[in-house]
């Protein structure tokens, strides 16, 4: 494989493109016309305007995408997350087309990319499952039944679902006609499909996914765990490695468990297997990701193991360097997603232009993103700039190296999640562990933030009086 091209954007082009180079392997930048300047442009060795702002006149456009890469001799293309990465006709159209596709087979796309579908792949491996009923479901008396059975409150799921979408929380029987109604009718604009299906709602749920790769020797090894459970609008923004919940026993059990669920869609590289974790540590499947995560960074730190590297490999045919055996946690790793968002108007988009841009740097700290001072934020894409990462010996160094590096984060010209992220950090939910994915609707407000905001302000006043007079009894001395 001598020449890649990376069919998406931003910082996970970028972070790309870097494995790429590493290993000595040409690159391709594809990018829209709001894109032209963008960093993952100008580090990639050819680059190629695939049309306008809008994703679906530009980065969702497969066939123009594999023009391109055929036109300039391409070996294999990566999808990234998002966009076309888990869409089972792009991968199947790239292999056509002579190309290596970096990612898994069409089968495991389509099998996993339906979460009625994967329940039912996943049935004969002795896989955990939340309550409910494994097909969909549209009927309301029939749903309604079936909640009466499992017992309120449950939980209505889009089947092609994600990111929240199509999702409803039912606390008792006269709500479920409407929420059943609403679910389908989001799902249908979302997804272009409005099956539900319900399940036991898990009132206390945290959110832990485990990081697998598969190689086409029939090996396959989960590379630990990473916690995922604080979000905002079902969205996560902090994630961590290891979870710090986690016995020995549920991490080996959860970590079996993951492996089977690739092996039962016959999985190829890297995907993820996502759970939930009850009060009870109890573990139950929710589905595969049949991509690179957005915050496989905290993997990679704890474990010492380029994720984009392996991808590469498996996708050239060879077999993992390593069994389960080889691989441990060393450390621990912290990642904050730097939205551009008002953290305190509800976490509403914050559109604008950088006009200053600079982000941390110091041992331990790492900094994935696709943006320079002066760029613009484009509205036609997923908000987040940037994604901070630290690393420490143990959690607790982890969070105070995020919150120094937080600090040393500077941004103007447009509102971010980085304070928020401070405020997870000090918050003693989060720092004692015992928080779960309802962090935000129990502990945050954005009056919690601005009394921080003042806070800090009134300290910084102090500071500065206590120079100024420090500086005028220096005067009098004189």
């Amino acid at each position: 494989m001598q020449k890649i091209l990376v069919a998406n954007r931003g910082e996970i082009a970028l972070r790309v493109m870097r494995t790429a180079k590493k290993m000595g392997i040409k690159t391709v930048a594809v990018f829209s016309e709001a894109d032209r300047n963008s960093p993952h442009v100008t580090f990639a060795d050819e680059a190629v305007c695939i049309g306008p702002a809008p994703s679906n006149q530009s980065y969702l456009l497969g066939d123009k995408i594999i023009e391109v890469a055929k036109e300039l001799g391409v070996d294999g293309i990566h999808p990234g997350y998002g966009f076309l990465s888990e869409n089972a006709a792009f991968g199947e159209a790239v292999a056509k087309a002579g190309i290596v596709f970096i990612g898994p087979k069409t089968h495991a796309i389509e099998v996993m990319g339906s979460k009625l579908a994967a329940k039912e792949a996943v049935k004969a491996y002795d896989i955990p499952m939340v309550p409910g009923i494994d097909e969909a479901v549209t009927d309301v008396e029939y749903a309604s039944k079936v909640a009466k059975e499992i017992g309120y409150p449950i939980l209505i799921k889009a089947s092609a679902g994600g990111g929240g979408k199509g999702m409803r929380v039912v606390e008792k029987e006269a709500d479920i006609k409407e929420q059943m109604q609403r679910a389908i009718s989001e799902a249908e604009s979302a997804f272009g499909d409005g099956s539900v299906f319900i399940e036991k709602y898990v009132g206390s749920p945290r959110h832990i996914e485990i990081q697998v790769l598969a190689d086409a020797h029939g090996n396959v090894v989960h590379l630990f765990e990473r916690e995922c459970s604080v979000q905002r609008r079902h969205q996560k923004v902090v994630e961590e490695a290891p979870s710090s919940v986690l016995t020995p026993e549920i991490r080996k059990a959860m970590g079996a468990a993951a492996v089977r669920v690739a092996k039962a869609c016959d999985y190829l590289g890297a995907g993820t297997v996502e759970f939930l974790l009850d009060e009870n540590k109890n573990f139950y499947f929710l589905e595969m990701n049949t991509r690179l995560q957005v915050e496989h960074p905290v993997t990679e730190l704890i474990t010492g193991i380029d994720l984009v590297e392996q991808q590469i490999k498996i996708a050239r045919g060879e077999e993992l360097s390593f069994t389960q055996e080889d691989l441990q946690i060393n450390g621990h790793a912290l990642e904050l997603r730097v939205y551009a968002e008002d953290p305190l108007d509800n976490f509403a988009p914050s559109i604008g232009v950088l006009e200053v841009y600079q982000h941390p740097q110091g041992a331990n700290i790492r900094v994935d993103d696709g943006f320079e001072e002066g760029m613009e934020i484009p509205i036609y894409y997923d908000p987040m700039i940037a994604k901070l990462i630290t690393y420490g010996n143990t959690r607790e160094e982890a969070i105070e190296v995020m919150k120094q590096a937080i600090s040393g984060y500077k941004v103007k010209g447009i509102e971010t999640t980085l304070p928020f992220g401070k405020f997870v950090c000090e918050h003693e939910a989060f720092t004692s562990g015992n928080f779960d994915t309802h962090f935000v609707k129990k502990y945050y407000t954005p009056e919690l933030l601005e009394a921080g905001y003042e806070k800090e302000a009134k300290i910084a006043a102090q500071v500065a009086l206590q120079q100024y007079l420090k500086e005028q009894r220096i005067l009098k001395t004189c």
